[in-house]
């Protein structure tokens, strides 16, 4: 089963809007020289493949946690968000308020910054990989003898390349994000980057949630560093139960690592076609998205 056949309506193309770009699970139309609309789909990708599969509600689920994030962190930093109400955008995206409600934000279009820049607070994923060859992450030296998913003595900045479609990113240094998008630039965005890090992260374990590290876009807006893309959304970062949380093995993360276990258990050569998964797994991950946005908004403990 090809994704070209199993799209559902809203991937398809929307009367009166020109889609500029289809991402691997977004969407983005064009609206004005100087506006444009970002649709999550309910799509979903593992190791860079869309599968055939969808999570019914997942876009809405990261867009709504993307609000919640970019209006709880409009005070450390501008965003390009412009308006997530259907019906107050222009008639052209109003007139498909069905399809787009809840899984929709008109933004100011950006100059994205050629890097993504990824904050660490734990050991995990490709950090503990490379600290386990190197002793290091992304050329920070740390202490030896930490276990995988142990606590960083503080957050470390681990950017990394922005890849074309297909191709995967790599970590780099702090020298190599200066090289790539300049050393003030660099400064800026990485010292936002650490402190949106450790607010969210402060925010997640008063109720009871680790924040284990999270991927973040950056933008010019008339050369005014700014916020973009998708904030704090299980798809950009790995939240943990700080009840399970145990040093020294792989953590029960909040995302889609389920799909990537199920998917990894097939043998599949991460070629695509992906193959087709039991429905139970794709409900244990949407079930996945629904919980940890519930929550990250519930009162603190």
């Amino acid at each position: 089963m090809s994704t070209e056949t199993t799209d559902i309506p809203l991937e398809a193309h929307l009367d009166g809007l020109h889609r500029l770009h289809r991402g691997k699970v977004r969407d983005i139309f064009a609206i004005d020289r100087n506006r444009m609309l970002l649709v999550a789909t309910d799509r979903v990708s593992a190791f860079d493949v869309v599968l055939p599969q969808r999570l019914e509600g997942k876009g809405k689920v990261l867009t709504s946690l993307s609000k919640f994030w970019f209006d709880k962190t409009s005070e450390l930093v501008q965003n390009h968000v412009l308006e997530t109400d259907v019906d107050k955008m222009p008639e052209a995206v109003a007139k498909h308020a069905d399809l787009l409600r809840g899984r929709s934000m008109l933004v100011q279009k950006a100059v994205p910054l050629k890097a993504e820049f990824i904050v660490r607070g734990y050991v995990a994923g490709s950090g503990w990989k490379e600290y386990q060859k190197t002793g290091e992450i992304c050329g920070h030296k740390l202490p030896a003898g930490l276990k995988e998913s142990s606590r960083l003595p503080e957050p470390i900045l681990t950017p990394s390349t922005k890849a074309p479609a297909g191709e995967h990113d790599e970590n780099i240094t702090i020298p190599q994000l200066a090289h790539i998008v300049g050393v003030e630039l660099a400064s800026q965005a990485g010292a936002l980057a650490l402190a949106l890090y450790e607010s969210a992260a402060a925010h997640a374990k008063e109720r009871g949630i680790l924040l284990a590290d999270t991927k973040f876009e950056f933008g010019l807006v008339q050369d005014q560093l700014t916020l973009i893309d998708e904030v704090f959304t299980p798809d950009s970062s790995r939240y943990w139960l700080e009840a399970d949380y145990e040093p020294g093995r792989g953590q029960d993360s909040y995302d889609k690592q389920v799909i990537r276990d199920a998917l990894v258990a097939t043998g599949w050569d991460k070629t695509p076609p992906a193959p087709e998964l039991p429905q139970e797994i794709m409900d244990k991950a949407l079930e996945r998205y629904v919980d940890i946005e519930r929550r990250l908004r519930e009162p603190a403990k």
